[in-house]
């Protein structure tokens, strides 16, 4: 997961800056210009990772996922600077499990 976000981030012309999560979402840290369109950004990224986990490992989810979506539709964005500093950010998401 960390490539394919990775990977999406470049494209986007940002970097992923720390991932983690826990067993059922992920945490991300992105150093993003601030006129990003963040709706766009995360539709694409839940689209491309959706679209490789089920082809990468297909035979494995057929046991576990039969829902057709594979990521939920809601999302969370908190920027740096205002209430959390960077640096809470990164403590906050290294402190997570890691994703499966």
């Amino acid at each position: 997961m960390k490539l394919i976000f990775t990977d999406v981030c470049l494209a986007w012309r940002c970097k992923l800056v720390e991932f983690g999560g826990e067993a059922d979402h992920v945490h991300l840290l992105i150093d993003a210009h601030p006129s990003m369109d963040l709706s766009r950004f995360v539709g694409n990224l839940k689209t491309v990772s959706s679209r490789y986990v089920r082809k990468e490992f297909a035979s494995h989810l057929k046991n576990f996922f039969w829902k057709v979506r594979f990521w939920n539709s809601a999302y969370g964005v908190v920027s740096a600077g205002g209430h959390a500093s960077i640096e809470q950010l990164l403590a906050y998401i290294q402190d997570q499990e890691s994703p499966p």
